[in-house]
C-alpha cells in the first residue's frame, strides 16, 4: 500500500503506528512534515515541506489562525503536487488536521481516501481558556476561539473520516462532528513501559544514583506552564519538602510555553515561581531536570515514589498514560479529560486542580505510606493494558479504520 502520513511534526502522534508500518515491510510510505529530519529513516521517505506563507505580528486576530494554516495547507499541496509528478499516489492520508495541512489535499489527490486526526475543538468555556480565573481571558476570547475553528469546520468536509485519540476530546466538537469522527488513542508501547525495580538514575548534585528506595517524588510537563499546572504543583512544594525531610522532586519540562499566554519574566514560569515560593523551599531536594532523552525520563517514572500530573481541561498528555503503563502511583487534577482514566481510589488519585494544600496533603500520604497506595499503580498498569496497548487494543483499530476505506486488495494484514 502507498501510505501518506502529514504532520508538521514528525512524527507526531503517528509515532507508533509510522514505525509499525515501517517495520512490517511491503509498503511505500511518505511523512510529509515542516520538520527538517537530517537522519535518513529506514523504509519510508521523510519529505519536509515550507509553510507557503507566514503571518504578520499584527494580522487580524479573527483570521490570523486561518491564514497561518492555510500557509500551511498550501505548503502542503505544492509539495504533494511534486509527489504526484514524481509517480506517487497515495491509497490513503493519515493526517493532522489542527495546522491546516490537509485542507487543501484533495485538490490534489481527488479520489485518495483521508483519515484526520481531530485534536482539539477551541472552546470558550468548558477548555482551556478562562479555566483558571488567575489567567483570565479577554473580552473577545470567544470569538477569536470560535475563528480559530474554521480549520476544524473546513477540515470535516475534507477528510472521509476523523480520529480523536480520547472521548472527552472528541466530545469538544460540535455534536455534527461526532458521527464522523471515532475515538482511539493513539497506542502506548506498555512492553516497553513497565516497571522496573532495577532503575537508577544518576543526579550530579549528590555524585551518586538514586533508586526506588530513594524517596523520590516527579513532575513532568512539556514545559513548565499554567497549562499543566505548573504553578499549582509549586505552591504545594514547600508543604510537601517541610513535611518530608528526606523526599527529593524531580522535575522533567523545558521553561517555553507550549499553550496558553507566555510569561513576561525573564526564565518564564519557571522563574516567577522560583521568586514566588523562595526560601520556603529546600532548594537542595528540588531537581530541574529539563527536557531528557526518553530513556532517562522512563527511568524517572520508574523510581518514582509518587508521579504528580496536573492539566487544566485540554489535550491529555501522552506523559500521564505512559506512566500508568510504568506502574507510577499518580496524584492528578481530577479535570475532565483526566477523570476520562484514572478513577479517584482505583488506578490513581485525584485533587482539587486549584487546591495546592490538597495536593500537597495527598503527596506527602502517598510519600509516607508507599505500600497502602501501591495497588494503585498496579491497576494503572492493567488499565492501559486493557484499553491503551498499541499493539493489541489500539493498531488493530486503527488498521481496520484504513481497511475499510482501500480497496481490499490493498489491505493491511496484521500477524
Amino acid at each position: 500500500m502507498n501510505i501518506l502520513f502529514v504532520h508538521q511534526n514528525f512524527p507526531g502522534q503517528y509515532r507508533e503506528l509510522f514505525a509499525w508500518l515501517v517495520a512490517q515491510g511491503g509498503h511505500e510510505i511518505v511523512f510529509l512534515t515542516q520538520r527538517a529530519v537530517t537522519q535518513p529513516v529506514r523504509g519510508a521517505r521523510v519529505v519536509q515541506y515550507r509553510s507557503h506563507h507566514k503571518t504578520a505580528e499584527d494580522a487580524y486576530a479573527l483570521s490570523k489562525y486561518w491564514e497561518e494554516t492555510c500557509g500551511n495547507g498550501l505548503g502542503a499541496a505544492l509539495a504533494a503536487v511534486k509527489l504526484r509528478e514524481a509517480g506517487f499516489t497515495p491509497d490513503i492520508i493519515l493526517g493532522h488536521v489542527g495546522w491546516g495541512e490537509l485542507t487543501f489535499l484533495k485538490e490534489v489527490w481527488p479520489d485518495t481516501p483521508i483519515i484526520g486526526y481531530f485534536e482539539y475543538y477551541f472552546l470558550a468555556r468548558g477548555g482551556s481558556v478562562g479555566f483558571d480565573p488567575e489567567f483570565p481571558a479577554s473580552d473577545h476570547a470567544p470569538f477569536i476561539m470560535h475563528a480559530r475553528n474554521a480549520v476544524n469546520f473546513a477540515n470535516i468536509q475534507t477528510v472521509d473520516l476523523g480520529q480523536s485519540p480520547t472521548a472527552w476530546q472528541r466530545d469538544t466538537f460540535p455534536e455534527s462532528f461526532h458521527s464522523s469522527i471515532y475515538v482511539r488513542h493513539d497506542g502506548i508501547r506498555t512492553d516497553i513501559l513497565r516497571p522496573n525495580a532495577d532503575a537508577s538514575v544518576m543526579l550530579g548534585r549528590l555524585n551518586r544514583s538514586v533508586t526506588v528506595e530513594d524517596e523520590i517524588f516527579t513532575y513532568m510537563a512539556r514545559n513548565m506552564e499554567p497549562t499543566r499546572g505548573f504553578h499549582v504543583f509549586m505552591r504545594a512544594l514547600p508543604d510537601i519538602l517541610a513535611a518530608r525531610p528526606e523526599a527529593r522532586v524531580l522535575i522533567i519540562g523545558g521553561s517555553e510555553t507550549s499553550y496558553g499566554r507566555s510569561s513576561g519574566a525573564k526564565g518564564g514560569y519557571r522563574a516567577e515561581m522560583e521568586a514566588e515560593v523562595g526560601d520556603r523551599v529546600d532548594w537542595d531536594r528540588v531537581h530541574f531536570l529539563g527536557k531528557v532523552p526518553y530513556a532517562d525520563y522512563q527511568k524517572i517514572i520508574q523510581i518514582s515514589r509518587c508521579h504528580i500530573y496536573l492539566t487544566v481541561p485540554f489535550v491529555l498528555s501522552w506523559s500521564l498514560l505512559e506512566s500508568m503503563s510504568m506502574g507510577a502511583t499518580i496524584v492528578a487534577s481530577g479535570t475532565p479529560p483526566v477523570r476520562e482514566v484514572i478513577t479517584h481510589g482505583e488506578n490513581g488519585l485525584l485533587v482539587d486542580f486549584f487546591d495546592p494544600s490538597g495536593l500537597a496533603r495527598q503527596v506527602v500520604e502517598v510519600l509516607e505510606r508507599p505500600g497502602d497506595f501501591a495497588h494503585l499503580g498496579h491497576a494503572a498498569r492493567a488499565h492501559m493494558l486493557r484499553h491503551y496497548d498499541f499493539r493489541t487494543r489500539c493498531l488493530p483499530e486503527h488498521v481496520a479504520r484504513i481497511n475499510a476505506l482501500v480497496p481490499r486488495a490493498k489491505a493491511i494484514g496484521i500477524a
